[in-house]
């Protein structure tokens, strides 16, 4: 097998650097779990080991070689990492994409070492504009079905959960769970309340109307 060139490398694995960054920016803007470097290295650590396993062993011809092998490995050990960033919050089960776009970056950082940069790229372009665009379009289009995660501050004292409760409740919004954290020293409760909000909710007038809440110092939406 013809060994590969020094700058033959350092493309490859430049290349799998932006395509796994362009796939991490995604995830990062969103502040999941694996984001912008996470991304990068497993793009680049893929596009190595399979150099390694395709070119690595020059000169040992007599030795039984399968460069799947190493492949194979990669694609298997990524769940692994996958796996951590998949989390259960009361009834929502967050990061499954954030795990599926490491695996599929793998992958991508596979057929740059091996020399499919058509591959690679297409790829790349289909999963950003899969997670940019469609992503946008589930939000937009398809929220009712998902659920959204509001943080709050409040001074710690009596009645502020029932009232707030009671105004999403006038707004048909379902409290799926609620996480509190009470600040004594400071005289605050942190709440965190994962919530099934319908698509027609005018987000922006239910804020409006917690800010008016006596007691409520911030609010915070992450989806």
């Amino acid at each position: 097998m013809v060994p590969i060139s020094e700058m033959d490398i350092i493309l490859r694995l430049v290349i799998s650097a932006i395509l796994g960054g362009l796939i991490g920016l995604e995830r990062e803007s969103l502040e999941r779990p694996a984001g912008l470097r996470t991304h990068i290295l497993v793009c680049i650590g893929s596009s190595l080991m399979m150099i390694v396993s395709i070119y690595g062993f020059a000169g040992y011809e007599s030795v039984s070689k399968d460069p799947g092998r190493i492949a194979a490995q990669v694609v298997s050990g990524i769940g692994f990492l996958g796996a951590g960033t998949i989390l259960r919050e009361g009834l929502t089960v967050k990061g499954l994409t954030t795990a599926a776009s490491l695996w599929v970056v793998a992958g991508i950082g596979l057929a740059i070492g091996c020399g499919l940069f058509f591959a690679g790229i297409a790829v790349t372009a289909l999963v950003f504009l899969t997670l940019v665009l469609f992503g946008q379009m589930e939000r937009r289009h398809l929220s009712s079905k998902y659920y959204d995660r509001i943080k709050m501050v409040v001074r710690d004292q009596p009645g502020q959960l029932g009232a707030i409760g009671m105004l999403f409740g006038k707004h048909g919004i379902s409290i799926k769970n609620i996480t509190m954290h009470h600040i004594p020293e400071q005289k605050v409760i942190n709440f965190e309340f994962v919530l099934k909000i319908p698509a027609n909710a005018d987000m922006m007038q239910i804020f409006a109307e917690l800010t008016e809440f006596d007691g409520v110092l911030s609010i915070d939406k992450s989806c």
